[in-house]
């Protein structure tokens, strides 16, 4: 099986540029991963209750779920269901600690070369392993970003991360009618409610920095500040 991305809601054969980084995407984790780290550790006690670009989450909520974004990248290099995770609550003054551990738990899961080969499948995404563990790149990057917005910081974004999760961004997520898509994800998963976690894409300056135009694809306006 090969991935399949999305260009207007049709289905379209990954480029080059994607194809690139997934003979190993596992560099790439680590560095995302580290990116993570930096922002997680400078987040402040008192702003855990803080609004953040995912209207439906505060500052807390949205470290429970990266760090359940990482313990689905581990579920699914151990062969398990990644959608069987559940989001576990953390002590505030451990947040870092667990983000480690998780990063340790996915990258102990993802360590053997044959996980790279075993063909899986999620509802927006078929392939090897390497090209499903690549398809996680924007969401680390963008939440990563969702959270560094919401705490006022300004990491040194690593620019072949970013690059990977674009990438990746544009091969499952069309540019318009995002919603049609996740109907369809919702109705592969059986579920009675549509979830749209990312809104159309907001216009942006093809000369704009690389991780103002990955979020601006996400569907999350660069310019908003909190």
């Amino acid at each position: 099986m090969t991935g399949l991305g999305r260009h207007n809601g049709a289905m379209i054969a990954p480029t080059s540029s994607t194809t690139d980084h997934l003979k190993d995407p596992r560099p790439i984790l680590d560095r995302a991963i580290a990116t993570g780290g930096v922002v997680i550790a400078g987040v402040r006690p008192e702003q855990l209750t803080d609004p953040t670009p995912c209207t439906d989450m505060d500052v807390r909520a949205l470290l429970a779920h990266l760090i359940g974004v990482l313990a689905r990248v581990a579920a699914l290099g151990n062969g398990e269901n990644p959608f069987a995770v559940t989001e576990t609550s953390v002590a505030d003054d451990r947040w870092l600690d667990a983000w480690r551990q998780s990063g340790r738990r996915a990258a102990d899961a993802w360590s053997d070369d044959a996980v790279l080969e075993r063909p899986m499948a999620l509802p927006w995404i078929q392939g090897s392993g390497a090209e499903v563990l690549a398809s996680y790149f924007s969401e680390l990057t963008v939440h990563t970003w969702d959270l560094a917005t919401a705490t006022r910081q300004q990491p040194d974004w690593d620019d072949t991360v970013v690059a990977a999760a674009f990438d990746a961004a544009r091969q499952i997520l069309p540019a318009e009618n995002r919603r049609a898509l996740y109907e369809e994800i919702s109705a592969a998963r059986g579920l009675d409610e549509v979830a749209v976690p990312f809104a159309e894409a907001v216009p942006i300056s093809d000369d704009a920095p690389a991780i103002d135009r990955l979020v601006a694809w996400n569907g999350r306006d660069p310019l908003r500040r909190f």
